[in-house]
């Protein structure tokens, strides 16, 4: 990600039109990406907490400094129940305008307020901030028998789809949360020569932009194709991925692309994570309707390390499927009744 160059905030000024308002909004948003930037925080991260921090913007109509709680709730609301956003996504557009906020109050509060004559206010407040705490509980997935049948359901389905590539990208994504246990921006991510079927037994996926932990930056890690991933990809590539384009042979094209050219590449474009997310929820409202609303990607995720540990694969070896970095983390995802289902004690490798 490329900032913009930054002026600074210290020197005199007026704010009398809308276009030095405007300019004065971008140097805050700026200053606040470039601190996080030397904090740490991933492109990927900048780049989203930009978004969320701008389409709150664009949403109240008004200087940012004037925002308020009320705004913030109308603009969550409008989030979830307007556009349909997962819950997660919500959270972290919250935890992207609250942080950016806590920012601005803590730098910027004096020359905000006698430029402008506005004391600012944090929107996300101890009523509407998203609890960090609730991605440690566990969510419980779905049984076995469900996801068996939505998926079944749904491959079935997709010789009657009207279009039948993108259903099958659709299923071949859903497929990868529930037997491989990848994330959703992971799966996005996923290009041509990532799929390796020289590398073990079964072969391995190269996830090369895995969450990095306290923003970090990527974490990449190779995923064996275990869990029948081999022949789902194997299909996918024999018998679908090149109905999206001739350039299904470059390395760099995208494993799950869109309908759509890359301008600037001319390979497929890369599919969006929001297209993924309503693959998923159509089929679940077709197949699986007591779950609508709450199974998502990272729900099948959960179900991915619940069924690897009840058939009999360790902790540490399911953590380093997942990509995480701490095995407590790996244990939270693990359904109660698979840990302890008779008193035994957690299976962990030495």
């Amino acid at each position: 990600m490329t900032l913009a160059v930054v002026r600074s905030l210290d020197g005199p000024r007026k704010l009398s039109t809308s276009e030095e308002l405007e300019d004065f909004e971008q140097e805050l948003v700026d200053q606040y990406l470039l601190a996080s930037m030397g904090a740490g925080s991933c492109d990927s991260t900048l780049v989203n907490d930009r978004s969320a921090i701008f389409e709150f913007i664009r949403f109240m109509g008004r200087p940012v400094w004037t925002a308020q709680p009320g705004d913030a709730d109308r603009f969550l609301v409008y989030q979830r129940k307007d556009l349909g956003r997962a819950r997660l996504t919500v959270q972290h557009k919250a935890w992207a305008i609250g942080h950016f906020f806590d920012f601005v109050i803590g730098r910027y509060q004096g020359d905000i307020q006698a430029l402008t004559g506005c004391v600012v206010t944090q929107p996300i407040d101890e009523h509407n901030r998203p609890s960090r705490a609730d991605d440690s509980v566990v969510r419980v997935p779905p049984s076995d028998s469900e996801v068996e049948g939505l998926f079944a359901a749904w491959r079935d389905s997709l010789g009657d789809a009207r279009k039948f590539r993108t259903a099958a990208r659709d299923y071949l994504a859903g497929s990868l949360w529930r037997r491989a246990g990848l994330r959703i921006q992971e799966t996005c991510m996923l290009d041509m020569r990532d799929w390796r079927r020289d590398l073990g037994e079964y072969g391995k996926v190269h996830v090369r932009f895995g969450k990095g932990s306290r923003g970090r930056g990527p974490k990449t890690r190779l995923v064996p194709a275990i869990n029948s991933v081999a022949e789902l990809l194997d299909w996918w590539l024999v018998d679908v991925r090149h109905q999206f384009g001739d350039d299904w042979e470059h390395p760099d094209a995208p494993l799950l692309p869109s309908e759509r050219q890359d301008p600037h590449t001319g390979l497929s474009g890369r599919v969006g994570d929001q297209t993924l997310r309503d693959g998923l929820a159509a089929a679940t409202g077709r197949w699986l309707p007591d779950w609508v609303g709450r199974l998502t990607p990272h729900t099948l995720r959960h179900y991915c390390a619940s069924s690897l540990y009840a058939r009999g694969m360790d902790l540490k070896a399911i953590q380093e499927i997942l990509g995480h970095s701490w095995l407590s983390t790996t244990t939270s995802y693990i359904n109660p009744r698979e840990l302890h289902p008779t008193g035994e004690k957690l299976r962990v490798a030495c």
